[in-house]
């Protein structure tokens, strides 16, 4: 298969995930980045602001990884794993503290962070 070659459907799944993927990371970290923690301590909004960066520079991998979707194996589903710690994060988080306000708008960026990667994956498997 050439770069030429049309993507195959579980190529144009992988790839669209990854975009996705990239946008909201890369929006994300950048709002983050300029938002920070409201309210808190310097400490926090420090470490706010760092994650931020880390946020949107995992953005720039994503929208890499689907730029190149052909040449990836592994990083895919390193990719995918990070999504889903993600959300594991945030499950842990409503569980200690509980659901932020408005409900639907966390349930919002919850549901896809469960959900994307193992779409995300599965299609990448089929790839291979």
């Amino acid at each position: 298969m050439t770069d030429n070659d049309p993507l195959l459907v579980s190529q144009l799944i992988v790839r669209v995930c990854l975009f996705l993927i990239a946008a909201i990371a890369m929006a994300g970290g950048a709002l983050q980045m300029v938002l920070g923690q409201p309210d808190s301590e310097p400490r926090l909004d420090n470490v706010h602001r760092f994650m931020a960066g880390v946020y949107f520079s995992t953005g720039l991998i994503n929208l890499w990884a689907g730029i190149t979707v052909r040449q990836q194996g592994t990083l895919v589903y390193l990719l995918a794993a990070g999504v889903l710690l993600a959300g594991i994060g945030r499950l842990v988080s409503i569980r200690r503290v509980g659901l932020p306000e408005p409900r639907a708008v966390w349930l919002g960026y919850l549901v896809p962070e469960l959900v994307l990667p193992f779409v995300l994956a599965g299609a990448h498997y089929a790839g291979h």
